[in-house]
């Protein structure tokens, strides 16, 4: 699998970028549409073309959801619960989000930073408070906000165990869900179970890991452990909308498909949360 991928990579990044552009959800029709909004950090952010092979789950979710739902993907590189508020991100989405739409939210990895005072949160004090911005927003747009526990990374032992690291931020979050009567998505128990299962070398096909003159964009290869490439954001999408039964039009065909190409996703010409 992995060979056929690069092989992909070496040999199509240009016909894999133009005919996933083609993909893209079809304009609406009149009316509004049930639409996904995504507030969240780098693992769930949409990539450009200058990025691929890089791509984020929230870039992935439209391909397992009806063609009449759209998905709006805010997600920021770099932000955590706090800097995506203060920088009104959360404001451009309530600003937007109507009735009946779902706001998933999900943070923790630059939460975690707490040494930096843009960004950094205390899982049972700030982190709750800020996110309490963006569940009590939401429903006063008459909106479903649904919380996203953060993805684990990939990190294993010298023995190949996978362990946890995101220290108390799920737990605040699960408890916050439950206090407030959220729903939510664990994310970081269902990916740390899906690393576990694919062990060190299979991860690397799901995390940003090339070789050197693999891709264009990456003369030099890469070995990032925190963020995916298609594959890997195409597959935590899955577990989202799976795992997400508030999230409108599920396409129940496409989350049991066992295989989808890479290219089923697409790259813009510049971030749209940057741009």
């Amino acid at each position: 699998m992995q060979i056929q991928r690069r092989t992909l990579l070496r040999a199509g990044l240009g016909g894999t970028i133009a005919g996933a552009l083609t993909a893209a959800a079809p304009a609406a029709a009149g009316g509004h549409r049930p639409t996904v909004f995504v507030a969240g950090d780098s693992t769930a952010a949409t990539y450009a073309v200058a990025d691929h092979p890089r791509a984020g789950w929230g870039q992935a979710l439209h391909v397992f959801l009806r063609h009449h739902v759209r998905v709006v993907n805010e997600a920021l590189s770099g932000a955590s619960s706090k800097s995506f508020a203060d920088l009104g991100r959360l404001d451009r989405i309530l600003t937007a989000i109507r009735p009946g739409d779902v706001l998933l939210v999900s943070f923790g990895h630059n939460d975690e930073k707490t040494t930096d005072p843009a960004r950094g949160t205390l899982p049972w004090t700030t982190f709750q408070d800020c996110l309490r911005l963006y569940l009590d927003g939401a429903r006063a747009a008459r909106a479903r906000p649904i919380l996203v526990t953060p993805v684990e990374r990939r990190r294993f032992t010298a023995d190949g165990v996978p362990y946890l690291s995101h220290g108390e931020y799920p737990d605040a979050m699960r408890a916050l869900a439950e206090e407030t009567r959220t729903p939510l998505i664990d994310l970081t128990a269902l990916s740390f179970a899906r690393w576990g299962a694919l062990g060190p070398e299979a991860t690397k096909d799901e995390f940003l890991w090339l070789d050197t003159g693999e891709s264009p964009n990456y003369p030099d290869g890469v070995q990032d452990n925190t963020h995916f490439q298609a594959h890997g954001a195409i597959e935590l999408a899955r577990v989202v909308v799976a795992h997400g039964r508030g999230i409108p039009g599920r396409d129940e065909r496409a989350l049991r498909r066992t295989t989808i190409p890479d290219d089923v996703l697409r790259w813009p010409a510049t971030r749209p949360a940057e741009s």
